[in-house]
């Protein structure tokens, strides 16, 4: 039986073991390490979205709900939230899957914004399907 009765919202963007050099030094896995796979999965979206390049803005809320610890499996998924005229705002959820366990876990959840831009790295309107 899962610790959450939910399940992940979006698309799988990101899977990757969290390894002993990623850790603070009280030997959990350091928020920074991951924050840049949330920025990581919410940017390959974004990308993919806007069929472009994309740089990440700001973060509007970042909740970290679990520790990540050495030897889970970190499942980051990106879920559209809004299309501006330049920017996208992304949620990225971090989901573990436990050393030898099966059940996903939701250990932390952000909203990241990324602005679309051109070969100038000036901002682009992105284009709505």
């Amino acid at each position: 039986m899962s610790e959450n009765s939910a399940s992940p919202e979006g698309e799988l963007i990101v899977r990757t073991l969290a390894m002993p050099a990623d850790t603070n030094p009280d030997g959990d896995i350091f928020g920074g390490w991951l924050l840049s796979q949330m920025d990581i999965a919410g940017g390959i979206f974004s990308k993919k979205y806007v069929k472009g390049r994309t740089v990440t803005v700001a973060l509007e809320s970042m909740t970290f709900h679990k520790p990540v610890f050495v030897g889970d499996v970190l499942c980051c998924y990106a879920k559209l939230i809004k299309v501006g005229k330049t920017s996208i705002r992304v949620k990225v959820e971090a989901w573990t899957i436990r050393a030898y366990k099966e059940d996903r876990i939701k250990v932390t959840e952000g909203e990241f914004i990324y602005v679309a831009i051109d070969g100038n790295r000036a901002p682009k309107v992105i284009e709505k399907p």
